[in-house]
């Protein structure tokens, strides 16, 4: 199986598996319940949702708050023709959406009353001034993140829930940007978001019940599927999927398996960026084995080449033959 198979079928599963078992009631009753959703707090009515970010995670996010949860939803991000490309993502994966759900009528018609619950903006500060929710999905870099919350939170209005969707962060490392940790949370997506089911919604230690239930219902309001997680290395799915492809790459290192064993689909910078951080950080803390996160040298010298994956033309696999 490949990686990107193997994520694909692992958040399913994971969705799968939160459906068919009453996860959350099993939690409740564990003497660690408050890591997860008590469902005693009441939800915060969430109308508009500040999302930053306008590449494929933010402007995915955003499209699925409009579209299916029908919110309104700003989204920012630092230029204009950044958010351009954004709107430019989410009309066309409407486009594909309305055309296989209804073949027969005009989708950018069906587009209309969906973009325009969607404003855009460079302004970080009119971004928040209404927003009950604020995800943020910008780089995966945690002083670049703390750096944005900590400007956001002196610019939310009072109570609205900050979020982060890290894959692979300390949820609670983010958090110490804020002055509010009980308003803080992850709310961790997965790619294509119109897609994929699963959310992943991370609570830290401080994480308040009405915070997190929040998100639990705004995720159920945006058709997926949510799972309660703590605040672990790559919560659920990344903790499986990491682990997987650094093995899978190991196999042609050794000689044991051929590139076409492999898959280029998520970026390669992006699992050697994941490695990077879990050895600096998880592997002293003995949350992370070393050997599980241990640096291969094939993939950092596909990287320093630029051969990402699919997204690049190149990385195992060479996309420009047909």
């Amino acid at each position: 199986m490949s990686a990107a198979s193997l994520l694909s079928t692992s958040s399913r599963a994971v969705a799968r598996a939160a459906q068919q078992s009453n996860i959350l009631a099993a939690a409740a009753a564990a003497p660690a319940a408050r890591a997860f959703s008590t469902s005693l707090a009441a939800n915060k009515e969430v109308k508009n949702v500040t999302v930053f970010g306008a590449g494929l995670m933010g402007a995915g996010i955003a499209q699925v708050l409009a579209h299916k949860a029908n919110i309104n939803v700003v989204l920012a991000d630092v230029t204009d023709s950044a958010l351009a490309n954004g709107k430019k993502i989410i009309s066309s994966s409407l486009t594909r959406v309305f055309k296989k759900s209804n073949p027969n009528d005009d989708p950018a018609k069906l587009s209309e009353p969906i973009l325009a619950r969607i404003s855009t903006t460079t302004d970080a500060g009119a971004a928040v001034a209404n927003a009950d929710v604020v995800i943020e999905a910008i780089i995966e870099n945690v002083k670049i993140k703390r750096d944005l919350f900590k400007f956001v939170d002196g610019k939310k209005k009072s109570g609205a829930i900050l979020a982060s969707n890290t894959s692979s962060l300390s949820v609670s490392d983010i958090a110490e940007a804020v002055s509010d940790k009980s308003t803080f949370a992850g709310f961790h997506a997965f790619n294509p978001v119109p897609q994929m089911k699963l959310i992943e919604v991370v609570r830290t230690k401080q994480t308040s019940d009405e915070s997190f239930d929040t998100l639990m219902e705004l995720a159920r309001r945006m058709g997926k599927v949510p799972v309660a997680c703590v605040d672990s290395p790559g919560f659920i799915v990344n903790r499986l999927l990491v682990p997987y492809m650094f093995e899978a790459i190991r196999l042609v290192e050794r000689n044991e398996a051929t590139v076409e064993d492999l898959s280029d689909l998520v970026g390669l910078d992006t699992l050697s960026h994941i490695a990077r951080g879990w050895r600096e950080q998880r592997v002293q803390t003995g949350e992370i084995s070393a050997e599980s996160v241990a640096e291969s040298s094939l993939l950092e010298k596909l990287v320093k080449e630029g051969k990402l994956g699919r997204k690049s033309g190149a990385g195992f696999y060479d996309y420009s033959k047909k």
